[in-house]
């Protein structure tokens, strides 16, 4: 049991490795000796986040199949380093690629991968003129669950309520979704395939 998990580890490590070793980070300088699979982690972290940044420590511990402990070192050593950036997210801290996202990206990408406030701006985005109860309606939540995540989401830049509910910086949101859509799930994945033609009406 003990070997097939370990090497799922070291599979799930080289995976993410290779994605590392082609993706162009600031200040790249990790590379220890010793023991491969430990020397495989930095290049594991650096690929995953080029592909989920954003992602919070626990899931990227989980993902990667790593321990504790070695997440906390690995990532104190990279950020040391310069390679990757760090943000607090309510009770998250977010990991992002150093240098490669403005803090409204940074902070969209957050609200990104929460399934509630995603799938509401992925429906704002597809109808802007929806109100709050077709919000709920449509996405099946409460409607003071919306409320709730409309506040926090204005309070955070990415909402204008004023008049009606409307995303800002839409052009920014959207490319986010469409670029990172794998990481988010279905939902955005679903959208994504979507997007061409939305921005082709948006354009028309």
């Amino acid at each position: 049991m003990g070997d097939s998990v370990d090497e799922r580890k070291r599979t799930t490590l080289r995976r993410f490795a290779a994605l590392g070793a082609a993706t162009p980070f600031v200040g790249v300088a990790s590379g220890s000796s010793g023991d491969n699979s430990r020397s495989e982690v930095p290049a594991a972290i650096r690929g995953y986040l080029s592909t989920t940044p954003g992602a919070h420590f626990s899931k990227l511990r989980d993902d990667l199949k790593l321990g504790t402990g070695e997440t906390q070192h690995h990532l104190r050593a990279l950020i040391e380093a310069g390679e990757i950036d760090s943000s607090r997210d309510g009770e998250y801290r977010r990991f992002f690629p150093a240098e490669q996202f403005t803090e409204f990206e940074q902070i969209a990408l957050g609200y990104l991968r929460r399934e509630t406030p995603r799938n509401m701006l992925i429906a704002l985005l597809e109808s802007p003129a929806d109100t709050g109860s077709e919000l709920a309606g449509r996405l099946d939540v409460s409607r003071a669950t919306v409320s709730n995540y409309a506040g926090a989401l204005e309070a955070a830049g990415l909402l204008d309520r004023s008049e009606q509910y409307e995303v800002d910086n839409p052009e920014t949101v959207l490319t986010l979704l469409i670029r990172y859509a794998d990481s988010f799930g279905s939902d955005a994945v679903a959208f994504a395939a979507r997007a061409d033609e939305l921005i082709r009406v948006d354009r028309s």
